[in-house]
């Protein structure tokens, strides 16, 4: 009786990461399309992007809006979880910094029509941007305490400069960008990053 109640347990486990997977690969889909296509995009190319049909997709998320709420989320996650990645990783803080500060830059760019479609107001929609911000500002603090820490950047900075002001200083960089194709907001976002390390 044991070794039956191990596998059933074991199954349903392997059925709940398999559920999980399977929705991770909707909303990668539904942002793919949003990107290239805006958030009204028909279900039908979502599905056709996630390689299954309509009805998976309403199975797991009933209404645009819920899929639309699920779609930023994962995307917050996404950029959240790069940050301590890239810093166990990178060359140095600094250069993880760089280097979430970058997709960050992606983040507001590619999602921007994302996060405009969940300004509207309505049901859930209202705690995204605090989402947003209790996500993605412990994680600037990290990368920018780091960078600090190694000397990278100088600690003189660090009262004027916390993760706030830099996250809206680069949101602000990225305003326009959708507008003029000679605007290069990643660009200047780099001279930011490079103009806040400590000279050598």
């Amino acid at each position: 009786m044991n070794d039956n109640g191990q596998g059933a347990g074991s199954s349903a486990r392997s059925k709940r990461k398999d559920a999980r997977r399977n929705q991770q690969a909707l909303l990668d889909a539904a942002a793919a399309v949003f990107v290239t296509s805006g958030v009204e995009a028909p279900v039908r190319d979502i599905a056709a992007e996630a390689g299954v049909g309509v009805g998976t997709i309403y199975r797991h998320f009933p209404t645009r809006a819920d899929l639309v709420i699920a779609v930023y989320r994962h995307q917050v996650d996404a950029c959240a979880e790069a940050g301590p990645a890239l810093l166990s990783a990178g060359p140095t803080p600094h250069a993880a910094l760089g280097r979430w500060a970058d997709l960050f830059v992606d983040f507001l760019v590619t999602k921007h029509g994302l996060a405009a479609a969940t300004q509207g107001g309505g049901t859930g929609f209202e705690a995204l941007h605090t989402y947003f911000l209790d996500r993605l500002l412990p994680v600037c603090a990290q990368l920018l305490d780091a960078a600090v820490a190694s000397g990278e950047i100088s600690s003189g900075l660090a009262p004027e400069l916390d993760a706030y002001q830099l996250m809206h200083g680069i949101g602000n960089l990225c305003i326009g960008a959708d507008g003029d194709p000679r605007y290069d907001a990643r660009r200047l976002v780099a001279l930011l990053v490079a103009g806040l390390r400590q000279p050598r």
